[in-house]
């Protein structure tokens, strides 16, 4: 029946893909086959009034049509340029995640259902919602803490929103394993794992206790760091499905009039917003993935203050390694360099030609190296250097492509408050320092200790991995002498996988017919 129901939203969603024109506005060179004839079909499928349109406008006019769903699953392909394209990833980016208010007595049952108290015991007031996205809405309160009142904002989650995310994630995951299953070529993107990031993600950003840890730990992070901060999280009152925060008055950081004329220096803001990040990047490996301009606002003293921490990314010490020694290595020409780190972190086949990629690298570094600094894109040049490792069948890094696309955010409005923003000047007290103190000499007592620690864990689970070891032995033996058995629960599961794959022809005809019926009612 999941299956079933899949099937059948998957072709809706086509459907309107269609009707709205998206799917006739994506390129059609390279197209065969099946594939060619659907183009020509869904441009016959358009409505006449989208022809006008471009495609960020036709993808907007659709995901509305499907919903929040649809607007998270657009959200997140736009931080993939590696499996949609940098041109359609950038379409998606444009995306308003703004959906109509809910009601506020379903914001109070909300609140009240997550916390456990009353609305009256929580706030002296709570406000008419001012803001909502596809998965929540913000209300401005007041509370009281016995030294006084202050003003917090209020994240209260969308009623339905996990039971119709999780419905349609069904075909979601139904597109990955048919593009897996007829497209080869896609397999090395591994769309089953994307679907599968998409859901670890929003199952994370929908719980808001794990937004309010996320906020506590930067907070931590940036304790000492100057020109930056995160709201302050109220966690009384705050649970799974709401977050209370601290109010932030201050000016959006797009306002470039308004930043003026409070007195800011707009090129000291750009210098402390790509510090900020690479600092984040590079020394704690935990830094906001979500750092576009409606999130960014600068308070009375000038400190930038990021809000929205639903989506965060994660740098480990060998993938923190591996950007600065590629950046180092740009910097320095030494494009030997920059192919060998692919080759020991284990991104690129080792099958592959080490100076053949060092030539690609190259391609990449010397037209860098003609322009002037301030036109010279950090961005960019990651940009460029994923679409290279393509040819060289280099694995998708989920981590390395959200780290780029952040990027991109943060140094486009870097420049939006100075066009004339030098990137590495800027970039290099940051990068210079973690450089000198993880790829020097400090970096040799750093693996020794990290060695020490790992050999005493080891020493400390010695007699556990003794004990596993024997275990596996001496079921090696039982197999070798009586051969290997299925249990009858084993046995009754591959007979059922078997009869679903012989059933999968039949449903996908029965999903077709009650989609042309579906239509014909709808239009």
């Amino acid at each position: 029946m999941n299956s079933f129901l899949a099937y059948f939203r998957l072709m809706r969603a086509g459907w309107v893909m269609a009707r709205e024109g998206v799917v006739a506005s994506l390129p059609v060179e390279g197209l065969r086959g099946p594939a060619k004839l659907g183009h020509r079909l869904a441009t016959l499928i358009a409505r006449r009034n989208v022809q006008r349109a471009d495609r960020a406008e036709r993808l907007t006019r659709a995901v509305e049509r499907l919903g929040p769903s649809y607007v998270k699953l657009g959200q997140f392909l736009a931080t993939r340029p590696d499996v949609v394209g940098s041109a359609l990833a950038q379409d998606l980016s444009l995306l308003q995640d703004r959906m109509d208010t809910f009601s506020q007595e379903s914001a109070r049952e909300r609140i009240v259902g997550s916390l456990g108290r009353e609305i009256d015991d929580l706030f002296i007031e709570f406000g008419e919602p001012i803001a909502a996205a596809s998965i929540a809405q913000v209300h401005p309160a007041v509370t009281s803490d016995g030294n006084g009142t202050r003003k917090v904002a209020v994240k209260v989650v969308r009623p339905g929103i996990r039971k119709r995310f999780y419905r349609d994630l069904d075909a979601f995951y139904l597109v990955a394993r048919l593009a897996e299953r007829l497209a080869p070529a896609t397999r090395r993107l591994r769309p089953v794992d994307v679907a599968r990031t998409l859901e670890q993600t929003t199952k994370i950003e929908m719980d808001f206790r794990l937004e309010a840890a996320a906020l506590s730990e930067l907070t931590e992070n940036t304790r000492d760091d100057p020109g930056f901060r995160v709201p302050q999280v109220d966690w009384e009152r705050t649970g799974r499905d709401v977050v209370t925060m601290e109010w932030i008055d201050g000016i959006k950081i797009a306002d470039i009039k308004a930043l003026e004329a409070a007195g800011h220096d707009l090129g000291h803001l750009s210098e402390v917003l790509i510090q900020s990040f690479l600092r984040h990047t590079l020394r704690d490996g935990f830094f906001h993935a979500d750092m576009h301009q409606g999130n960014l606002f600068v308070d009375e003293s000038g400190t930038i203050v990021a809000v929205d921490m639903g989506i965060v990314g994660r740098l480990g010490k060998k993938e923190r390694r591996f950007l600065a020694e590629i950046l180092y290595g740009f910097i320095r020409r030494d494009y030997k360099r920059v192919a060998e780190v692919h080759f020991e972190a284990g991104y690129v086949p080792a099958h592959h030609d080490r100076a053949s990629f060092a030539q690609a690298i190259r391609a990449i570094g010397e037209p860098i190296h003609g322009q002037s600094a301030e036109t010279i894109s950090m961005a960019k040049l990651l940009t460029l250097l994923f679409e290279v490792t393509d040819l060289f069948d280099m694995q998708t890094r989920p981590e390395l492509i959200m780290l780029q696309k952040t990027m991109v955010v943060v140094e486009g409005v870097s420049r939006l408050l100075n066009p004339h923003f030098n990137m590495w000047k800027a970039s290099e007290p940051v990068v210079g320092d973690w450089i000198a103190r993880n790829l020097g000499p400090a970096r040799v007592v750093t693996d020794i200790k990290d060695g020490l620690h790992a050999a005493a864990r080891l020493a400390e689970q010695a007699p556990e991995i003794a004990a596993r070891a024997e275990r596996f032995s001496e079921e090696l033996d039982a197999m070798s002498r009586d051969g290997l058995r299925f249990d009858e629960e084993t046995a009754q599961s591959i007979g059922k996988a078997e009869a679903r794959h012989s059933r999968s022809g039949r449903i996908a005809l029965w999903v077709i017919a009650l989609t042309a019926i579906y239509i014909a009612f709808q239009f």
